[in-house]
């Protein structure tokens, strides 16, 4: 059966070809100086027969002459594709693993970077803004829950004020003052549905009374019996307490309540007696009142620290 032609060369004299190139890349200064003469291919194709016959390679002149012809076109020789979209594809799809890495890192770096921006700054502004929507119906339930439970009008007055202030504040934005007049609802709120009696503390090492000589009135002396709240527990309780001295509100478990001199003599020599004070017990705060009853003399001035 006859063979189909073919145009192409066989594929031993087109790796015969692709070696001569080779060899004339390897003898560059022959090739530069013979391809300059008159008859340089012959000559040329002289001296490559000589080389391959020295390595006793024979090498038909057919051959050599396409060799030399090869390196004149420039053949088997790599260039590489010119630069376009297809090319940039091709190489984008062999860079792809490290493509896909670099995108990677970029879109976790961006995220970190998005999710460190919420958690510092958008997310407590969301919940600023959702306290700020709440905090008009949580001031009407603290106000209304004070008065229901409130058994004196400086209570229910009191309440009042603070909520009409609050409700001010947040209509020019002023959050601050807000937020801060509702906590002051809640601790109202919280004394009064308290109940405690109020006792003299008498523990060693712990004073029971103390004096001071006012800023004002040099030479003049006020008394106070150290004293603290104590729920139907026996627990100590944190009590709302305003200092006389400087004006101020402190929440405190003990503080000094002022007294006439004659009752804080009394205190001072029942508790010389026997280190004991016998009648600890001095007044009681129901829930529903914002003040306790005493039953002791006493001006209800208090100090929070000495």
């Amino acid at each position: 059966m006859p063979q189909p032609r073919t145009d192409k060369a066989p594929l031993d004299e087109v790796m015969m070809a692709m070696d001569v190139v080779d060899t004339l890349r390897h003898q560059k200064l022959l090739v530069d100086r013979e391809l300059h003469s008159a008859e340089r291919e012959q000559k040329l194709i002289e001296r490559l027969r000589k080389l391959y016959a020295s390595q006793g390679i024979e090498v038909p002149d057919s051959i050599l002459a396409e060799g030399v012809k090869a390196l004149e076109e420039d053949r088997f020789t790599y260039k590489p594709p010119a630069k376009g979209l297809q090319t940039s594809l091709a190489h984008m799809y062999i860079e792809r693993g490290k493509v896909s890495k670099w995108f990677g890192a970029a879109v976790l770096s961006l995220s970190l970077m998005w999710g460190g921006w919420y958690a510092a700054f958008q997310a407590p502004e969301n919940r600023r803004l959702e306290r700020m929507e709440a905090l008009p119906a949580e001031l009407v339930a603290e106000r209304d829950a004070i008065n229901s439970i409130a058994r004196v009008d400086d209570a229910k007055e009191s309440a009042d004020s603070h909520y009409q202030t609050a409700m001010a504040a947040l209509s020019t934005g002023d959050t601050d003052t807000a937020l801060n007049t509702y906590k002051t609802l809640q601790s109202l709120h919280q004394l009064l549905a308290s109940s405690f009696t109020i006792r003299i503390v008498s523990r060693p090492g712990e004073r029971s009374g103390v004096w001071r000589e006012p800023n004002d009135n040099r030479g003049a002396k006020n008394y106070y019996l150290i004293v603290e709240a104590i729920d139907s527990s026996g627990n100590t309780v944190a009590t709302p307490v305003m200092n006389e001295e400087d004006g101020k509100m402190y929440s405190v478990n003990q503080w000094g309540l002022r007294v006439a001199h004659s009752v804080y003599q009394r205190v001072a020599a029942d508790k010389q007696d026997d280190g004991i004070i016998q009648k600890r017990e001095i007044g009681a705060k129901k829930s529903g009142y914002i003040e306790p009853e005493y039953s002791i003399s006493t001006t209800g001035a208090k100090i929070t620290s000495w």
